[in-house]
């Protein structure tokens, strides 16, 4: 039975996690740090190991025959517009800091991704954009202590 495209993702997710995970093993450990630095590393690639891993087997557990799947639809242009705005996220980063221009950048790809089609939706936009800021300053910033970039013109 030959694999779908999922079934060749999660054997590739699979490989790179594991040996990424082998490799992880050579971090050192801090005698007075109870988590080390490789902790969340073994989680992230210990949890995409197990997502691989289910998705490598659903794939082999169906019963039809790959050419069976209709072939999705190539965007190009999608692709395009959200590397445009990654783009823009990176250079504008250094000038107004993580906190803003992340918000803007949440906000830019949704829209790109899914524009939004009422009120409604651009309130779900800003929502997720503020949230996902918030979520992501916090865990970084004051719980793991790392530095994020404060912007040129804003301070922020």
């Amino acid at each position: 039975m030959a694999l779908t495209r999922d079934g060749i993702g999660g054997l590739a997710c699979l490989v790179g996690s594991l040996v990424l995970l082998w490799s992880s093993r050579d971090i050192p450990q801090p005698a007075l740090v109870p988590i080390g630095p490789a902790f969340y590393p073994r989680i992230v690639l210990g949890v995409t190991a197990v997502l691989s891993a289910a998705l490598l087997a659903t794939d082999l557990r169906r019963r039809r025959p790959a050419t069976t799947l209709p072939q999705p639809r190539v965007n190009y242009r999608l692709v395009v517009l959200a590397f445009l705005v990654f783009t823009l996220y990176v250079f504008v980063l250094p000038l107004l800091g993580y906190r803003a221009s992340t918000m803007l950048f949440v906000a830019a790809l949704q829209a790109t991704l899914d524009p939004p089609r009422g009120g409604r939706d651009w309130a779900l936009v800003a929502v997720m954009a503020v949230g996902s800021m918030v979520v992501t300053y916090y865990l970084f910033e004051r719980y793991l202590s790392v530095l994020l970039p404060r912007g040129r013109l804003t301070g922020l």
